[in-house]
């Protein structure tokens, strides 16, 4: 799959690399080395995949995660130096799909950013239907969540999510199930992300978050969705 992705990164050796293993799967790649520059290139550009560090002068990578989520769903990957699990979960309550931690192998890199553009949407597969959920719409195919007939902008993650609680409405999800969806059997993540990116899902589907409806806790277990 061949998309154009724009890897910010402020080091000129790791920008490199990462250019060259991107354009060895065949993608076409921008590469800014600030973070001012990462917010206008990806509003210019609308690219596919943001590569995003962290560390970065004029505009930290958190800053910009949190702009550019703010303004699109576009598919973000975070490397970082800083490894400890607030950080994770500082990232992912931005809105970043994905969160690399350094040193990272560059083919599990590469590996993460199949994963991210798989989820994308953008191949087409006519067997996949629409789900509905009472008043809740998952289309796969075009990536896109309907909440009463209004669209719902989701990340890949909380896609990842929404999309496979409304495949089974009624059926009761564990953390480690939801998790295994979203990041496979990544041993670095725990299952606090899941509740991460609930909380982040009922702030965009409910009407009043604290109260849910749709989404719910099975408490001891996990998360159902459910007919409103």
């Amino acid at each position: 799959m061949c998309a154009y992705v724009l890897v910010a990164e402020d080091d000129p050796k790791q920008a490199e690399l990462l250019r060259r293993y991107l354009e060895q799967e065949g993608h076409e790649v921008l590469v800014v080395h600030d973070g001012r520059s990462a917010i206008d290139e990806a509003r210019r550009t609308d690219p596919d995949l943001v590569v995003l560090d962290v560390m970065m002068p004029k505009v930290d990578g958190l800053d910009v995660c949190r702009v550019l989520r703010a303004e699109s769903g576009l598919p973000i990957l975070m490397l970082t130096a800083r490894s400890t699990e607030d950080d994770l979960l500082l990232g992912l309550d931005l809105g970043a799909d994905d969160y690399v931690a350094k040193p990272y192998s560059p083919r599990e890199l590469m590996a993460r950013v199949r994963t991210l553009l798989r989820r994308t949407g953008r191949s087409h597969d006519a067997d996949r239907q629409v789900f509905q959920v009472g008043d809740l719409l998952v289309d796969p195919v075009r990536h896109t969540v309907t909440a009463a007939d209004t669209l719902v902008d989701c990340t890949l993650a909380e896609f990842r999510i929404i999309e496979t609680l409304a495949a089974e409405p009624e059926r009761v999800f564990t953390r480690k199930q939801l998790l295994e969806r979203i990041h496979g059997f990544d041993r670095f993540i725990t299952e606090r992300t899941v509740d991460v990116h609930v909380m982040n899902l009922r702030k965009k589907i409910e009407s009043d978050p604290r109260r849910p409806v749709r989404l719910l806790t099975v408490y001891g277990v996990g998360y159902k969705l459910t007919r409103a």
